[in-house]
């Protein structure tokens, strides 16, 4: 996506721009000459986390746009309300908000603490409302006014709900402010839109939830920046109350070649699907061939006990429990925490660490490597309770049994 020119001058106010989405949006238009607020919490180096919002700035200026970073947490009105102030006494007015900033947890209703629920919404819901509120008195006044917010279209089917009902409601609730919002102010010429990744993006977020391994299956924060682009130098009149999907953006703007964008251009097809976007059709998932699979799963777990390994034991240090469903329903468990290990039918003795549950096909696919347990989850095809990060994990423990077998 070739940069234009058109946001040259221009003034946008980015939350959560100090690293990932946020930042690669800011230096995208930082190219034409634009002015940027960098909003976000981040001003000493965290131990984990890459960039404060002093290097994005320093990155920013060399891009050739001007930078104003400002401490700022959305959940707090005053440090809002001044950044906001400050971005209009430096720069003259603000023309473009762009509310990334996110919090999330996949946990279910009962794992998750009402600390982190809390979180979330105030994060998510709350602080995309309060940075909207302090901006649009601004932004009417702007000839080229934006809203970006990046969230999800609204998919009212329950599979985006039950395995993490709190943190759907709070990211609707970045969506709902854009269908309020794009009719609220739709007269004021004020364009209000959501932008949604079509794949997995290789941020410190992904990361996290996947492990280091998420950059095979990910697409760099350059897609969505690119796309971002492309809507913010539209007329405001002529985009507005839509739910944008970066690929889908990027068509219309005659982008053909998605390859680039892969972290892993040889895996530019084996991408994970983002949540909240149902299935192209034909992807859909595989039912179960009865004749074929009926008796894998007691196969498999043979095999099993006899590579499981004291080594592996001591690197894993966690309980499985399979709730399978389908042809060969039924209970098994992978016990990689206790003595030399162990496996076989049933619950576990001790308690399990991460409880998945999937279709005898799906989980005869994730052992045989036809399929990855993270997309698997994003898509619906795996629930998993307890500990995310020791399920994940678990991908790559069935490509070092395989191996072994």
């Amino acid at each position: 996506m070739i940069n234009t020119g058109k946001l040259a001058g221009r003034t946008l106010f980015i939350t959560g721009a100090s690293r990932g989405i946020g930042k690669a949006i800011a230096l995208k238009a930082a190219r034409d000459g634009a002015n940027i607020v960098v909003a976000a919490k981040t001003a000493e180096p965290h131990p984990k986390l890459p960039g404060t919002i002093y290097t994005a700035a320093e990155e920013i200026e060399k891009a050739g746009g001007k930078a104003h970073p400002c401490v700022v947490d959305v959940r707090d009105e005053t440090q809002v309300r001044n950044a906001v102030q400050q971005a209009v006494e430096k720069f003259g007015g603000i023309d473009i908000l762009i509310n990334n900033a996110s919090a999330i947890s996949l946990t279910g209703t009962l794992e998750t603490d009402m600390k982190r629920y809390d979180l979330m919404h105030q994060i998510n819901t709350r602080g995309t409302f309060l940075v909207s509120k302090a901006c649009i008195p601004y932004l009417v006044k702007s000839d080229h006014a934006h809203i970006l917010n990046i969230s999800p279209p609204l998919n009212m089917n329950p599979k985006w709900f039950a395995p993490h009902v709190a943190y759907t409601m709070a990211k609707y609730g970045m969506s709902m402010c854009v269908l309020g919002m794009s009719h609220e102010f739709r007269k004021q010429n004020v364009a209000v839109n959501a932008l949604w990744p079509r794949t997995a993006i290789h941020t410190a977020a992904i990361e996290m939830l996947t492990g280091p391994g998420s950059a095979e299956i990910s697409r760099k924060p350059e897609i969505m920046a690119d796309a971002a682009y492309a809507i913010l130098i539209k007329e405001p009149a002529a985009a507005t109350g839509t739910f944008y999907i970066d690929d889908e953006v990027l068509a219309e703007a005659g982008v053909t070649d998605l390859k680039q964008y892969a972290c892993v251009p040889a895996n530019a097809d084996n991408l994970m699907e983002d949540f909240f976007l149902d299935s192209p059709p034909g992807k859909g998932e595989k039912t179960d061939s009865h004749a074929a699979n009926t008796v894998l799963i007691p196969k498999l777990f043979s095999k099993l006990q006899n590579v499981i390994s004291s080594e592996i034991v001591a690197s894993t240090q966690a309980v499985y429990q399979f709730n399978i469903t389908g042809d060969e329903e039924g209970i098994w468990f992978l016990d990689l925490k206790n003595g030399n290990g162990s496996c076989g039918n049933g619950a576990p003795s001790a308690k399990p660490d991460a409880v998945l549950t999937m279709k005898s096909q799906n989980f005869v696919d994730l052992f045989a490597g036809k399929l990855k347990a993270a997309p698997a989850y994003m898509a619906g095809k795996l629930k998993i309770s307890g500990d995310l990060q020791k399920a994940i994990k678990l991908e790559k423990l069935m490509k070092a049994f395989k191996a072994k077998l």
